[in-house]
């Protein structure tokens, strides 16, 4: 009997897998057709791809793609939700929407710059701030592993995440979608599609959404502290004004406020220091988190079919503004604050020349460039006990152990007066970009089916940083030897309510040039079946940590404090205390402090798209390599004040992908994938800990954070189609188990989360165009962590989605 449950999980295992460029259920534009049938999305969802002369399946790269239908029956409600439904793809759900952590084969971001990039209706969203944005309306979407550098430049490097919205040409009518679920979630969308002629269509749509919450703050009255609201809409025009030329206008608005960070304490790496936290394994902090944002977005698609070629012209604006509170120490004790505000305005403009599809010789040249406006103020603000632990009780300390080292050395203190210190932090930091790229393939070389691949991007970014912060300080030096003294009682008094403004103002400027080359042989067995090779280059871009300038301000206060002291008491206190009051003259380096370095990667790939003779089975697999420089990793500043990235020298990749889908009846289908990740340092360059304990660490050998050894998801589906004359034409059950792990949260590789899975089900009841469906996520209430991290000696950790109840009606009129 187990050796029979075995083979049947290997049976589910062949099959969900490379499922990501088929259909269970061609997707119905209106009508609702729902015959099930394995087939590749590309024959059926036509979509404009400017850049690429053949379908993915017949292209030399690892990739998914899911239809409409597939996007519904799935579940899938922003990006995040792929996450473990493509092989090697982890998005995990923390934090706010402002944090869209995307890894692909071990390359990945968790700040800053993305390692993976995304293109909605082929406008490039160049900030990870907008990437979790509503997925209503969505056509299709693709999922390319591996560097895309070539065709599409930075911070491509992981791979690229395209998405498609409907068009009015193959979609009519009214699209109305309604949704309740547990724990208060209500959300809805409404979308006219119409063509008013051969020439022209348009579509215009409303949604909004409203999350009650998984997790409440229990020192705040138990208020849910991750509710949220979203409201939005979309316009979409597409004009034809001869048969050769097509203007396709989108433009996309939405605004977010939502709570977020439910994050929970979990215990001191430094017990004996004292813990004063009371809560244990609960969200509880005292001030207000939340997020808010206005994300605006819109294109123009020009698109021309001369004799020889095809032309396309891309132009793109995006507009973001966003506010972030965070209390920065998650827990009941008044510490400090962050206040970040963003404002970022991207202009995007690329030309695109290709070949005619299915001739001997494909090309694609093009040219393209953006400039982006960025301003951000950041303040941080020290509160009471934030004051007492990280400013006074670090000075009384070095005073408390001079006297142990020397008798002689008289009582000192040091209070401060203010009631809160605020850290401001203003920086402007435009980027401009400019590329020019060209592939070409050469078909039948030779061999008929053997195919060469060859192409090379010459890329240009230059980023500027205007910076200014400043953290002004009264505080009390308190000396009692002076202050028992009548004749000393002046210089006593001078060191009362001394003031302080450590500052840092100036300019930087950095840019770079980057070769990324491509090469890459394919053999065609036939049309559907072929297996191919290729060596590619990617980058991330390098930019600029503000958060660091909180550490060179509480740095710059420790040395203008000393200077303070000596001034107001004329000298006595060097005197006095020797070395502890020298004068200082520190040499502050702002530039090798905030910034970091680009990020470089090689991918080398061995993979096969193969498809029966039948029809009936899908198959995609690849194995990889690859070697990173200049390894970029997000971490806490020193002081805590904040997440940085910096470069940690080189690691490796390497893996495998297996994603497959089977047919088995008219009526039943599977569906599973599964992609292996080892991804380790290899160099013993330090990296400074927030860890009071650990110090510098040696990186080699040492596992990539953040990254999955295995992903997979098995899944079914099964359509009974019922007798003519019932309301109901179809029934259709789509089931699936996914799973990941082990991941392992920190360099140290101390603290991980073992592998897990949770069990989905949706059951919909179709008629002509609508439905009714019952859907349930995490049905066995799985706990797991979805982000774990350590902070100012302290740990926390996010907790999964738990289980979750709903019900989807979408109407079609």
């Amino acid at each position: 009997m187990k050796s029979l449950f075995y083979a049947s999980l290997f049976l589910m295992l062949s099959t969900q897998a490379f499922a990501d460029n088929v259909l269970p259920v061609k997707p119905e534009p209106i009508e609702g057709d729902t015959i099930t049938r394995v087939a590749d999305i590309e024959e059926i969802v036509v979509v404009a791809t400017p850049k690429e002369n053949a379908r993915l399946r017949q292209q030399t790269l690892s990739s998914s793609s899911f239809s409409n239908a597939e996007i519904r029956a799935r579940g899938v409600t922003s990006i995040k939700s792929f996450s473990t439904q493509v092989p090697n793809l982890y998005i995990p759900t923390y934090g706010s929407k402002l944090t869209t952590s995307t890894y692909i084969r071990g390359i990945g971001s968790r700040i800053n710059t993305p390692a993976v990039g995304l293109y909605v209706d082929n406008i490039p969203y160049l900030n990870k701030n907008a990437f979790d944005f509503n997925f209503a309306e969505i056509d299709r979407v693709d999922v390319l592993r591996g560097p895309q550098g070539t065709l599409y430049g930075r911070n491509t490097m992981g791979g690229l995440i395209r998405v498609y919205t409907k068009s009015p040409f193959d979609y009519q009518g009214t699209d109305l979608q309604l949704s309740a679920a547990t724990h208060n979630a209500f959300k809805g969308s409404i979308t006219h599609y119409h063509r008013i002629s051969d020439k022209f269509a348009f579509s215009g749509g409303f949604y909004f959404d409203h999350q009650g919450g998984f997790f409440k703050n229990v020192a705040k009255n138990n208020e849910h502290v991750d509710h949220g609201n979203e409201y939005g809409g979309r316009i979409r025009a597409i004009l034809l004004p001869s048969d050769n030329t097509k203007l396709d206008f989108n433009i996309n608005y939405e605004y977010l406020k939502q709570g977020a960070y439910p994050y929970r304490y979990m215990g001191s790496t430094t017990p004996t220091t004292g813990d004063r936290v009371t809560y244990y394994d609960q969200v509880a902090y005292n001030r207000d988190g939340d997020y808010k944002r206005h994300l605006l977005n819109t294109g123009l698609n020009v698109e021309h079919q001369a004799n020889h070629f095809i032309f396309n012209s891309v132009t793109g604006f995006q507009f973001v503004k966003d506010n972030m509170n965070m209390d920065q120490d998650y827990t009941p004790e008044d510490i400090f604050t962050l206040n970040q505000k963003q404002n970022s305005k991207t202009l995007s403009q690329e030309f695109v020349f290709k070949s005619k599809p299915e001739s001997r010789w494909e090309w694609t040249t093009g040219l393209s460039g953006f400039y982006q406006w960025l301003k951000t103020d950041a303040p941080v603000v020290f509160r009471q006990d934030g004051i007492k632990s990280l400013i006074e009780d670090h000075v009384n300390d070095v005073f408390i152990r001079l006297r142990q080292q020397n008798e002689r050395m008289p009582e000192m203190s040091l209070d401060v007066t203010d009631s809160q210190i605020n850290i401001s932090g203003d920086f402007d930091t435009p980027t401009a970009n400019f590329a020019i790229y060209h592939q070409s393939t050469i078909n039948d070389l030779g061999v008929k089916g053997l195919s060469l691949t060859l192409g090379a991007r010459m890329e240009y970014e230059k980023i500027w940083l205007d910076y200014s912060s400043a953290g002004p300080m009264t505080f009390d030096f308190n000396m009692p030897m002076l202050e028992r003294m009548p004749q000393m009682a002046a210089v006593a008094a001078q060191l009362k309510g001394m003031q302080i403004n450590p500052a840092f103002t100036g300019k930087l400027n950095d840019d770079n040039w980057e070769f990324l080359p491509k090469a890459a042989l394919k053999y065609d067995f036939n049309a559907r079946n072929n297996i191919y090779f290729s060596a590619t280059k990617g980058y991330r871009s390098g930019g600029y940590n503000f958060q660091m300038f909180s550490d060179l301000i509480q740095s710059k206060m420790s040395a203008d404090m000393t200077a303070a002291i000596n001034e107001k008491s004329n000298g006595m206190m060097s005197q006095m205390g020797g070395e502890a009051f020298a004068e200082r003259t520190v040499d502050y380096d702002v530039e090798g402090t905030v910034s970091f370095k680009p990020e470089r990667s090689w991918n080398f790939e061995l993979g096969t798209h193969l498809t029966s003779a039948d029809g009936s089975l899908l198959a995609d697999m690849a194995v990889f390599l690859i070697n990173t420089t200049n390894q970029q990793l997000a971490q806490f500043a020193s002081s805590g004040l904040g997440r940085i990235t910096v470069n940690a020298g080189k690691s490796r990749s390497y893996g495998a992908e297996l994603s497959l889908r089977w047919q088995a009846t008219q009526s039943l289908s599977f569906t599973g994938n599964y992609g292996y990740t080892y991804a380790t340092f290899r160099t013993d360059a330090p990296l400074t800990t927030t860890s009071a304990s650990s110090g510098n660490v040696s990186l080699k050998g040492k596992y990539v954070p953040f990254v999955p050894k295995h992903t997979f998801m098995l899944g079914g589906q099964y359509v009974y189609a019922m007798p003519a004359g019932n309301f109901v034409d179809n029934i259709i059950l789509n089931t699936d188990f996914r799973g990941t792990g082990r991941i392992y949260w920190d360099v140290q590789n101390k603290y991980s989360q073992k592998f897990y899975g949770t069990l989905n089900a949706r059951l919909a009841f179709q008629h002509k165009g609508s439905e009714l469906a019952l859907w349930a996520n995490n049905i066995f209430n799985k706990d797991y962590d979805a982000f774990f991290f350590e902070s100012m000696s302290k740990l926390f950790r996010q907790r999964g989605t738990p289980v979750q109840l709903g019900v989807d009606l979408r109407l079609r009129f």
